[in-house]
C-alpha cells in the first residue's frame, strides 16, 4: 500500500496549501475521507474527467505524454486505484477493542433517476457503499435532512447540518457521502491534575491562556536542526495510530517551515527508523479544532477543473444520461485532544523511566505547530491539521 500511502499524503498537502491562502486560523481536514469520496466520483467518470481524478492517485509528471498513457490504460489504472481503496477501508473498518475508527461511504440517489447497476456493484465492492433512494424531486428538503440526521449519526453527534439549507433541491440527483470517525486513548494518558493554564502564543505580541497538559515519558522523537523544528510521535492505546506534531523553535516559524516540508520529508522525518526515543517533558494544550469547507474551487485549483465542469465533467460511468456532475463538494471535520486521548470526526459531500526534569528534552507547545493521525499499518493520515488559533 505504499504507493496509495504516498500519494494520500501528496494529495493531503496540496489541499493544506490550497487552504492555507484563505485561512489564517485553525485548519483541519480528512485526506482520507476526501480521497475516498474521489475515489467513488473516478468510478463513474470517464475521459478527461477520469484522467484528471487519477492524478490525485498516481501524479505523473509528464502531464502531456502521460494524459496519453492514461487515457489508453484508463480502465487499468482505475481498477489499480479501486483495489487499494478496497484494502484501505477493509484495514480501516477492522474490528479492535483498542480504539474506534470507521470509514463510511453512502450515496442517496433519486429514486427515478437511472444509474447503472454495474457502477453501484462497483461501488458497493470497492467502497462499501449501497445506494439508498430518496425523492430529491418532491421532497428535497426532506432528503437533506435525512442525509445531514445520517452524518451526524455516524459521527457519534460531532458533525451536525453538513448540508446547509437550500443546498438540495429537485434537481438533485445524487449525493455521495463519507464519513470518518476515530476515538482512541493515549497510550500513556495525561494526569489531569498536571493540567495547568498557560499561555499559548499567537504570535510573539499576542498570547491566550489555555489548559496545557504535561506529561514526562518516552516518546519517538526527530529534531530537524536545518528547520529549526522538532516532531514528535504520540502514539495511541494498541500502538496502531500516532498522533505527530511538528512544532518550530521559534513562535513565528510555522509558515517559514511549511513551505520548506515536503510529503517525502514528512515520511522521512517520520520513519520509525529515523525518530529516535527520547525522555520527553512533553506540553500540549487540551484543544478542540473544526474546519468545514466547500473544496470545488480548492479541488480544481488542484487541477480537478474538468471534475466540476458543467460542462466537461464525464460521469458516464455512473449513469448513461449526460450532464451528470458534483453540485457541491461539502467536508466538515472536528477533533478533540484531552488528557484521556482523541476523538475526531469528519464528513464529505460531494458534497516511563525514572529520571529529574533536567534529563528530559523540552518538547512545550505553546504556540502554532502542525499536526496529523497517521494509521501507522496503512501509512495513511487520517486527519490533517494546523493548530494556531485556540
Amino acid at each position: 500500500m505504499n504507493s496509495f500511502s504516498v500519494a494520500n499524503r501528496q494529495f493531503g498537502f496540496g489541499l493544506f496549501h490550497e487552504l492555507r491562502k484563505t485561512s489564517d486560523g485553525n485548519i483541519l481536514f480528512s485526506p482520507a475521507g476526501i480521497s475516498a469520496a474521489l475515489g467513488m466520483l473516478l468510478l463513474g467518470a470517464r475521459g478527461s474527467t477520469a484522467w484528471q481524478l487519477q492524478q490525485v492517485f498516481h501524479p505523473e509528471k509528464d502531464k502531456d505524454r502521460s494524459r496519453i498513457k492514461a487515457e489508453e490504460k484508463e480502465t487499468e489504472k482505475s481498477a489499480e486505484i479501486h483495489q487499494q481503496f478496497q484494502k484501505f477501508l477493509t484495514e480501516i473498518n477492522k474490528p479492535t477493542n483498542d480504539y474506534e475508527l470507521s470509514i463510511t461511504n453512502r450515496l442517496f440517489g433519486e429514486k427515478t433517476y437511472l444509474f447503472l447497476q454495474r457502477y453501484l456493484d462497483y461501488v458497493e465492492k470497492y467502497y462499501h457503499a449501497s445506494l439508498e433512494p430518496v425523492d430529491f424531486v418532491n421532497a428535497a428538503e426532506d432528503c437533506r435532512k435525512k442525509i445531514n440526521s445520517w452524518f451526524e449519526n455516524q459521527t457519534h453527534g460531532k458533525i451536525k447540518d453538513l448540508f446547509p439549507d437550500g443546498s438540495l433541491d429537485s434537481a438533485s440527483k445524487l449525493v455521495l457521502v463519507n464519513t470518518v470517525y476515530f476515538k482512541g486513548q493515549w497510550d500513556m494518558e495525561f494526569k489531569k491534575e498536571n493540567t495547568k493554564e498557560e499561555e499559548f502564543w499567537l504570535n510573539k505580541g499576542t498570547s491566550k491562556s489555555v489548559p496545557m497538559m504535561k506529561q514526562l515519558h518516552s516518546f519517538n522523537l526527530t529534531s530537524l536542526e536545518d528547520l529549526k523544528a522538532k516532531i514528535l510521535g504520540i502514539p495511541y492505546k494498541g500502538n496502531g495510530l500516532s498522533l505527530f506534531v511538528l512544532l518550530p523553535d521559534d513562535i513565528d516559524g510555522l509558515e517559514e517551515i511549511v513551505d520548506k516540508i515536503t510529503p517525502d520529508k514528512l515520511i522521512e522525518w517520520t520513519n520509525p527508523g529515523r525518530m529516535e526515543e527520547k525522555n520527553v517533558s512533553l506540553h500540549l494544550p487540551r484543544l478542540q479544532v473544526e474546519g468545514s469547507y466547500d473544496l470545488e474551487e480548492v479541488l480544481a485549483a488542484l487541477g480537478l477543473e474538468a471534475a466540476f465542469s458543467s460542462c466537461r465533467a464525464d460521469y458516464t460511468g455512473m449513469s448513461a444520461r449526460s450532464g451528470l456532475r458534483p453540485q457541491r463538494f461539502l467536508h466538515r471535520s472536528f477533533m478533540v485532544v484531552t488528557e484521556e486521548g482523541t476523538e475526531a470526526a469528519a464528513a464529505t459531500g460531494a458534497g516511563m523511566v525514572t529520571a529529574s526534569v533536567g534529563d528530559y528534552e523540552n518538547f512545550h507547545c505553546n504556540h502554532p505547530f502542525l499536526f496529523f493521525v497517521r494509521h501507522n499499518l496503512s501509512d495513511s493520515v487520517l486527519f490533517f491539521g494546523r493548530f494556531s488559533s485556540p
